[in-house]
């Protein structure tokens, strides 16, 4: 069959019709055949189209990240419906906005999520698979050019917007692929967010292949979770943003001893930390990735060598369906080894934003020679061969920890708050492998904000990873010579610094805490009221001090407890408690009492 032209509900069905009892899907104890997959998304189909989903009809999906949630997305797309995928942890009013941008009918999914989140519109909480005793939808589902996923991406306006993205696009980037090898023997590890592009790859490169998902169904897995993970489960194929790589890479982590191919993608690769995998696994097979969401995940991909760590590690050339062109400011290609901006092209573009025509017609051009491309906003370089050389961003959106930031979205958002007259926000990095996403703030006339209560105040607008690491008061935002806001100038300016009041001197075990705290923050820490995210912490620091605090201490820290007390002296009462628990000899049980007293 034609991949450009084929649903991804046909390339299950084939897989269920040739290898029904091979393994699709694994979590935690439940695992599904491939004909198990397919009944049970037949059946909820079923149970959609009974409750009035038609095809064309955009539903949202709010579930955990479950065997569960690929089933769902299956009954979805067999009931001819696309699927616009939300985050449980998004905050409600972001969560509406892309509803009501996607244009969503209906929303279905967990109905404890449901109820907590309470979005606007119809809802539908799903039924256990047990529950479902209808018969199997029996419609052949999705053609190819029909929308698959309205999946949302940062905006410089201040509001997400939607990438609407064809089937036959996935289909074509991971059926069969030529720049990793996914086999029906492999297992391929679902860890990422389903609002991140990235999960594309991790399902639908193992169903398109006959392969098996792994799902780590922990919401904020440790760098020990991923690893108990694929031991449990043989996961041999994972994909990893680009910061979590660099990370892992740093401790030479066991991750890599368990895996045969990395994908790795979001930011550019550090050649050192590629150089050292490498050498380190020598039988990894180490790809790096390169594409927007509106290029449908990956656009280029490229074999990483030792031998391409001498350099900037290239993004290599277009995969199948893509083009590739580096153009001038006439929108002319540039000479061999010249600087331009990279626009993609072929048949795994996006539909375009949805109900955003005016933004998809100035991203999505007809060129006059090349046909419809996507201006990517990056810049980059051919080699002789044909390979891709990325040479940063043409405007001033950021990549940080693999999700894309239009800086514009949350400076929106702080001009917003009462007490702010102006914003800005760049990126710092005190090291080659930490980014930082910083705000500096002008207050408006009246109380000073203090960084703290605002940074809080816009977890109810933005997700985690939208919420800057750390805020600033400034008097003035410097400016550049044209009267614009001058980001290099920003990047210099100091970062909020802890509070120099006076507190109790930190015990032993809340020294060692702070140790590692100040070890990774680039600061020393010295209270014991210290809070990890005021001090500039965030989600992949607070993985890699976890870490850090179970091989030095012997701690295991999950996440949820990391962030439930993240003050010195909380961690290190956890750490204490752990550490009693673990060691019964440390708190013998008091004698019997005899004499009745």
């Amino acid at each position: 069959m034609s991949v450009t032209r084929t649903g991804l509900p046909a390339l299950v069905a084939r897989h269920a019709a040739n290898t029904p009892n091979a393994l699709a899907v694994a979590d935690g104890d439940t695992t599904l055949t491939y004909a198990q997959l397919a009944s049970a998304a037949r059946r909820l189909a079923t149970h959609l189209r009974d409750r009035g989903v038609r095809p064309g009809d955009s539903v949202a999906l709010l579930m955990p990240r479950s065997a569960r949630t690929v089933v769902a997305q299956l009954a979805l797309w067999w009931a001819g419906a696309s699927c616009v995928p939300l985050d449980p942890a998004h905050p409600p009013l972001r969560t509406a906005a892309m509803l009501e941008d996607s244009g969503a009918t209906l929303t279905v999914g967990d109905g404890k999520l449901l109820e907590a989140a309470g979005p606007a519109g119809a809802v539908l909480a799903l039924p256990d698979d047990e529950f479902l005793t209808g018969p199997e939808w029996g419609g052949e589902g999705p053609g190819g050019d029909d929308t698959a996923f309205v999946m949302f991406t940062s905006g410089s306006t201040g509001r997400p917007k939607g990438v609407a993205i064809r089937h036959g696009a996935i289909a074509e980037l991971v059926t069969d692929p030529d720049y990793v090898s996914v086999t029906p023997r492999d297992r391929v590890l679902l860890h990422s967010p389903a609002t991140f592009d990235g999960s594309t790859f991790e399902v639908w490169s193992a169903l398109a292949n006959g392969a098996a998902v792994v799902v780590c169904t922990t919401a904020r897995p440790s760098f020990e979770d991923l690893a108990k993970e694929m031991e449990r489960h043989g996961v041999t194929v994972a994909f990893l943003t680009t910061a979590l790589f660099h990370q892992l890479a740093v401790r030479r982590s066991r991750v890599f001893s368990l895996l045969r191919t990395v994908v790795v993608g979001g930011e550019a690769m550090a050649a050192q930390h590629a150089r050292a995998v490498l050498r380190a696994f020598p039988w990894i097979e180490l790809v790096n990735g390169y594409g927007p969401t509106e290029t449908t995940t990956f656009a280029t991909a490229h074999r990483v060598s030792d031998a391409d760590c001498d350099g900037p590690v290239p993004i290599g050339r277009p995969l199948a369906g893509a083009t590739a062109h580096v153009l001038d400011e006439a929108h002319l290609p540039v000479a061999e080894g010249t600087r331009g901006e990279l626009w993609i092209g072929g048949s795994r573009l996006a539909l375009g934003y949805t109900r955003r025509p005016e933004l998809t017609a100035e991203r999505f051009v007809e060129h006059p020679r090349f046909g419809r491309l996507y201006r990517t906003g990056d810049l980059a370089s051919a080699g002789p061969d044909g390979v891709l050389a990325f040479h940063g961003r043409a405007d001033d959106q950021v990549k940080v920890r693999g999700f894309r930031i239009e800086p514009g979205e949350v400076e929106h958002v702080l001009r917003e708050q009462w007490d702010v007259d102006d914003a800005a926000v760049t990126v710092r990095r005190p090291t080659a492998d930490d980014a930082r996403l910083v705000a500096f703030v002008v207050a408006a006339p009246g109380p000073v904000p203090r960084a703290e209560a605002l940074l809080a105040r816009l977890t109810a607008f933005l997700p985690a990873h939208m919420v800057p690491d750390e805020l600033t008061v400034v008097e003035r935002l410097p400016l550049t010579t044209s009267g614009k806001v001058d980001r290099h100038a920003l990047a210099d300016l100091a970062p909020a610094a802890e509070d120099g009041g006076a507190a109790e001197p930190l015990t032993p075990l809340q020294q060692a805490v702070a140790d590692v705290w100040g070890r990774h923050l680039e600061h020393e820490v010295t209270r014991p009221d210290a809070d990890f995210i005021g001090l500039g912490g965030h989600s992949l620091l607070a993985l890699v001090v976890a870490e850090d605090l179970r091989e030095e201490l012997g701690v295991e820290l999950s996440l949820a407890d990391f962030f439930a007390a993240p003050t010195v002296a909380g961690h290190a009462a956890l750490v204490e408690g752990a550490l009693l628990a673990a060691h019964t000899d440390l708190h013998p049980e008091a004698p019997e009492d005899t004499d009745g007293h």
